[in-house]
């Protein structure tokens, strides 16, 4: 009973410290989660490892919750995989309630009101340097005459038709995607010639 009880333990710990330390989503995760299961507790074989890990990646979700769930049911059956996935998700829960609450908190303050000011410009030149750099790059490929067409196009999609942020990109992937077909087209006659 007592070994029992120590494998909950295990279990728990191991995966309450993948979602404390696992920071960045899924993918930074797994390391960790496959060096528990693995390296230090012996749960799981590095073959078993990565079929499981590719298993996970064809399921929808998220990919260290599933992984966790799946561990947990190996492990302890279904009371393995409920402990398993509360002790992963638990911590970020508990810390975005705190986070959410110290920002409801502290909204009012007239010192954080200046601090949210005080960054906006710094914000605001990072976008506008980063549109200059794609208004380049698109002059450089395009052209300027047609990437003026292009950024006077979106302007009046986005601004006087108010057509959504993500029809314009889809448009324009479409277009690029056209554009990159008949330049490779051109190229490969080019070669051949």
């Amino acid at each position: 009973m007592k070994s029992t009880n120590n494998e909950y333990v295990q279990l728990a710990v191991a995966m309450c410290r993948t979602g404390i330390l696992g920071y960045g989503g899924g993918p930074s995760v797994i390391p960790l989660i496959r060096h528990d299961a693995v390296t230090r507790y012996g749960w799981l074989t590095d073959d078993e490892f990565g079929e499981t890990l590719a298993i996970a990646n064809a399921l929808p979700g998220p990919i260290a919750t599933k992984m966790a769930a799946y561990l947990g049911y190996k492990l302890k059956g279904v009371r393995g995989a409920i402990l398993s996935v509360l002790a992963h998700i638990l911590p970020s829960c508990i810390a975005m309630i705190a986070l959410l609450s110290a920002v409801n908190y502290l909204s009012g303050s007239k010192t954080v009101a200046g601090m949210i000011a005080a960054v906006s410009p710094v914000i605001a030149v990072m976008l506008g340097m980063m549109a200059y750099e794609f208004a380049q790059k698109a002059f450089k490929g395009l052209g300027k005459w047609i990437g003026t067409a292009f950024l006077v196009l979106a302007l009046v999609l986005l601004e006087v038709l108010h057509l959504h942020p993500a029809i314009v990109i889809v448009l324009y992937l479409g277009y690029g995607t056209v554009h990159y077909r008949i330049l490779a087209g051109k190229n490969k006659k080019g070669g051949t010639a």
